[in-house]
């Protein structure tokens, strides 16, 4: 999976389409994503005493990796990913601009 956490990315399918924000979190066994502020889901909590009251709350769901795009701010659009090695070392590319995303 070339999506991290703590990347920016571009919802590039489903009801969310066109939404930009930050990974939360990955699931690499699933192949999915938590992406901040996309897919937000409502759960209705029962309660489980005093200090755990009944409520709704609404959480981000994760969202499949191939419906989102790595957003590139040099363009202000998705661009793919790919993989440079530099003297042993393997970096992760912007494949628009050819510009590297891990320093």
């Amino acid at each position: 999976m070339r999506i991290k956490t703590g990347d920016t990315v571009i919802v590039i399918a489903g009801k969310d389409k066109g939404k930009t924000g930050n990974v939360l979190g990955t699931l690499p066994k699933e192949d999915k994503v938590i992406v901040e502020g996309v897919n937000i889901v409502t759960r209705h909590l029962k309660m489980r005493g005093p200090d755990k009251p009944a409520g709704i709350e609404k959480s981000e769901a994760p969202i499949h990796v191939s419906n989102v795009m790595y957003y590139d701010s040099k363009n202000k659009k998705g661009t793919r990913i790919g993989y440079e090695v530099v003297d042993g070392k393997k970096y992760r590319i912007a494949k628009s601009t050819g510009s590297r995303i891990d320093k």
